[in-house]
Order: structure tokens, then sequence, then C-alpha cells
């Protein structure tokens, strides 16, 4: 005997209630195998669903698009980060400029290595102290310039890095606000699903089990058969 299997996907959910709802539209109140007053239920609830469905959905592609364009650019602005330093290295081992610069960076001036820039919080604070650091020892006159990468350059690198990490730190906002509200559209779609279809299976309860499944799959409802009861099915019609 096949059971009956509520949804559990939203497009599923969305699916169920808008096959009840056209069921409804279709039929005479007299005729319909459930209350009005579910119907009801289902016209005002319907287009709200889908449309925060429809606004989970948008938020999640276009999450997706930003997280790879926040990857990209944070991939750049950390080789121009590290580029930027290593000339800096470079030029204190030449001779052309003194230690103490590094301090302007918030380094060590004996700290010949790299700060630790393997996540986006590392970059957005080595980032920042490089730039404004750079910008003060510039303010104090100094003649010795960094090339190749300029600090113009690192800063548009690290800038777009910093833009894209804001837009996409303001998408996962959005989108666990967007999923609280999704969760409670569920649960309420679920419950008028459940009373839909225990409507429907009671106005249908006096027919054959065959020919109720078939009405009952009319509204919507969805039924499966087991593994073993589709072997049996297969073998009864071979």
């Amino acid at each position: 005997m096949p059971y009956r299997r509520l949804p559990n996907t939203d497009q599923a959910r969305l699916r169920a209630v808008k096959t009840a709802l056209i069921k409804g539209g279709d039929i005479s109140p007299v005729d319909l195998a459930f209350s009005q007053k579910l119907l009801l239920d289902l016209k005002s609830f319907y287009p709200h669903f889908e449309q925060v469905l429809g606004q989970y959905q948008h938020n999640r592609e276009r999450k997706a698009h930003i997280g790879k364009e926040l990857n990209e650019h944070f991939k750049n602005a950390r080789i121009y980060f590290s580029h930027f330093l290593q000339v800096v290295n470079m030029a204190i081992a030449r001779g052309e400029i003194k230690p103490e610069i590094r301090e302007f960076y918030g380094l060590s001036k004996d700290d010949r290595s790299l700060p630790e820039i393997g996540t986006e919080q590392q970059l957005l604070f080595h980032g920042r102290q490089l730039i404004e650091g750079e910008e003060d020892r510039m303010a104090t006159g100094a003649a010795t310039r960094i090339y190749n990468p300029s600090l113009a350059m690192v800063r548009v690198k690290f800038e777009k890095f910093h833009e894209y990490y804001n837009i996409h730190k303001d998408l996962l906002k959005t989108a666990t606000k967007l999923l609280d509200k999704v969760n409670g559209y569920r649960n309420t779609a679920d419950k008028l699903i459940i009373n839909i279809w225990n409507e429907v299976e009671e106005y249908f309860n006096d027919m054959a089990p065959d020919k109720k499944r078939q009405k009952c799959t009319e509204y919507g409802v969805v039924y499966v058969y087991r593994p073993s009861e589709k072997e049996n099915c297969v073998s009864n019609n071979s």
C-alpha cells in the first residue's frame, strides 16, 4: 500500500499549494473536496509565499555571484599588498630606506616576514595599516616612494576588495533574515497542506483505495510506493 508523503522542499510545497489553489478555482464550492475556509487561507497565503521564496532564491544566487567576485578581489588585493611589502623589504636590504619604515605599517622594524593575510579580516586589518601608514610616511616629506606596485595601485585593489566584502556581508545578513522569514512560511505551508490533504482524503474516503488515491492526486496529494511494492508492481505487470 503506497503511503502519503508530504513535501520536503520549498518547490514541492509551492507546487502542492498551487495545485490545491487551482483546483479550488476550477471546482464549485459545493463539489470542492476541502473547505472554503482553507481555500481563502490558500488565496491569502500563496502570493506571499511565492514572493518570499523568490526573494530568498534571488539572494542566494546574488550571494554566490558576489562571493566569487569577492574571492577574486581578495586574491588581487593580497597579491598587491604582499608585493608592496616585498619591495619595501628589498629597498631596506639595499640600504635605500631604513628598517624603521616598517613601523609605519604596524610592524616591527626588524621583522622581515610578511603579516599573515590568509583571511579577509586579516587583509582588512593589515591593508588599512599599510595604506594609512604609507600615507603618514609620505606626509612626513619622505623622499623615497615605493613603486611597482605604487600605493595608488594597492589602494585601488584594496578598496575594490573592501567594497565587495561589504556587499557580501550585507547579503549574508539579508540571507539570515530571509531564511527566518522562509522558515515561518514553511511551517504555515506545511500546516495548510496537511489540513487540505486530510480533508481531501476524508472527502473521498468511501471510494475504493485506487480510485481514492487517483482523486486525491488531482488535488496534489503525493503517494509513494515502498521499494518492495514497486518490485511487486513490476512483477504483476510483466
